[in-house]
């Protein structure tokens, strides 16, 4: 899977540090329901998990890379449901390659692979109504807001609402 400046690629181990930076980043947490930082030796298993096949374990990540294979962010695949041909998807851009379309491509790919190799019909994404980047990128890519989730998290000392998107794939 991939463009002209970004692809999507499984984790390596090369991955690590990249991965530890970004899951024990506390900003991040409120968006992850994380409680608590995982370990080096957690995520090198998680890393090697990886290769589990997604009709065994409902669930799959992908890393943004570059041509040269660097990590840009991740994807994340969850709630896998072949039956109903359905998926829930998670975004993560490193902060120093937002607002380039990194976002937007890897994405647009993620929607071509759920397609074309997985047979789904429909993806959905649940976003923090204060995360407005996130928001205008999945309505760019024809995500729509059907569901309107009140007080859904609780971080910062009060109760955020969540907003769920979802697209139909052809």
């Amino acid at each position: 899977m991939n463009t002209k400046t970004i692809h999507l690629r499984a984790l390596e181990p090369q991955d690590l540090p990249v991965l530890e930076q970004i899951e024990n980043d506390t900003t991040y947490w409120k968006y992850s329901n994380q409680t608590e930082p995982f370990s080096l030796h957690l995520l090198q298993q998680y890393i090697n998990q990886q290769q589990q096949d997604i009709f065994e374990v409902k669930q799959k990540r992908f890393v943004i890379a570059d041509e040269q294979k660097n990590a840009l962010g991740f994807v994340d695949l969850f709630d896998f449901e072949p039956l109903h041909r359905r998926l829930g998807v998670g975004l993560f851009v490193r902060a120093e390659f937002r607002n380039k379309g990194v976002g937007k491509q890897a994405l647009g790919l993620l929607n071509r692979y759920a397609e074309k190799q997985l047979n789904i019909k429909s993806m959905y994404a649940n976003i923090a109504i204060e995360n407005t980047p996130s928001i205008r990128l999945f309505e760019s890519l024809g995500y729509r807001k059907v569901g309107h989730k009140k007080d859904w998290n609780f971080y910062d000392g009060i109760f955020h609402d969540e907003f769920l998107y979802q697209k139909q794939l052809s």
